[in-house]
């Protein structure tokens, strides 16, 4: 089976009545349904955008160095 392949089950019938979707592609789906219900907000809408402009932080060599690891 295909990681990304899902699967359909069906009733007695033959109609579907559920499906079989690998974790990767169902977490995928929610993080979009999350971020969808954030941006609804404008409140959240403004500080998702503002926060992804943000080019602030530091790399792990520098991080390491402040630490003195």
């Amino acid at each position: 089976m295909n990681s990304t392949e899902v699967q359909y089950v069906s009733d007695q019938a033959g109609k579907a009545i559920a499906v079989i979707v690998p974790i990767d592609l169902w977490q995928e789906i929610q993080s979009e349904r999350e971020t969808a219900y954030l941006l609804n907000n404008e409140v959240m809408k403004h500080r998702l955008l503002e926060a992804k402009g943000r080019n602030i932080g530091f790399s792990l060599v520098e991080v390491n160095e402040k630490l003195g690891i």
